[in-house]
């Protein structure tokens, strides 16, 4: 059982990872804060309604100090870009908004695993794992988790196969340079090239259609929720069973095919101590440029933050 804290519970993602989160029936605790107190309030008591169909769990509202006794905390607070800011404003703007979070968290307690969600998530799990001390498995970042879900789901969809049985993975930057990793995708064990239907132009038309899959949903509904939701569940059921899952998620990392000091997704291990480890995924000569790129990409932006 578990003890979680979700900041920028108020809003969509995090009201929606709440519910996923009670749904799953192992927390022992929710705590939702929100800079509007009153969404934080109301996302808690519309969940303690459901609480005798849903399970156990206490639900509460509070601040990021009250959570001193959290073993896990998802942040999703930031702001959207306006219209007339720059993609770098808007990331400076957000930057400030997590140094701010962060400082509030480390006062509150230095024990537990942050999960961060805020966009750009690889930028902002950098900043967290470089500046607040905490040992660096502690420090998680959605990365790609939520894309390699939808990228799955889309693959599944065209073969009409269990989607859970899909193995194709998507690494580097949360963004326009992630990518693939095609020469180890498979279905069942079974490489993706050899499945009855297999056109590498589909294949790519699919990896197109996740990279805009967030702005599709934004434009029909106004913003992602529910897989995302459940993409932070898995991070957090990862942690809280010991599940030694292996995910694509975003944290810091030293030397991985000559990439390092930068946050973005490779295959991790992460279980009860957070991040366990990151066996190094054979990549072909294309990928590692690829996974090169990201890192560029990445370090271009850090070194523009003010």
């Amino acid at each position: 059982m578990v003890r979680v804290g979700i900041i920028g519970g108020g809003g969509r993602v995090g009201s929606n990872f709440a519910f996923a989160l009670q749904m799953a029936d192992f927390a022992t605790e929710i705590l939702v804060s929100d800079v509007a107190n009153d969404m934080a309030e109301g996302e808690a008591l519309d969940l303690r309604h459901g609480s005798s169909v849903a399970g156990r769990c206490q639900i509460r509202a509070g601040s990021i100090a009250d959570m001193k006794d959290m073993d896990i905390i998802m942040v999703s607070a930031g702001s959207r870009r306006k219209p007339d800011e720059s993609r770098l404003d808007l990331i400076n703007r957000n930057v400030g908004i997590m140094r701010s979070v962060l400082e509030e968290i480390t006062k509150a307690t230095r024990r537990a695993f942050l999960i961060i969600v805020s966009n750009p998530v690889d930028i902002m799990t950098y900043i967290a794992a470089t500046t607040t001390g905490l040992p660096k498995n502690q420090v998680i970042g959605l990365g790609n988790v939520l894309d390699t879900v939808r990228f799955r789901s889309l693959i599944a969809e065209y073969y009409n196969v269990d989607p859970t049985a899909i193995e194709c993975t998507l690494m580097g930057e949360h963004g326009d340079t992630m990518f693939p990793v095609w020469s180890r995708a498979a279905i069942g064990g079974i490489p993706v090239r050899n499945m009855p239907g297999f056109s590498m132009e589909k294949m790519n038309a699919i990896f197109e259609e996740t990279k805009k899959g967030g702005a599709e949903v934004i434009r029909l509904k106004g913003g992602a929720g529910w897989a995302v939701g459940l993409s932070i569940l898995s991070v957090v059921e990862a942690i809280a069973k010991d599940r030694r899952a292996i995910l694509p998620v975003a944290s810091y990392i030293e030397n991985y095919h000559g990439v390092g000091d930068v946050c973005l997704s490779v295959p991790t291990i992460v279980g009860r101590n957070g991040i366990e480890s990151r066996p190094v995924m054979d990549l072909d000569p294309g990928e590692i440029v690829s996974l090169k790129a990201a890192e560029t990409a990445l370090k271009n932006v850090i070194n523009g933050l003010t």
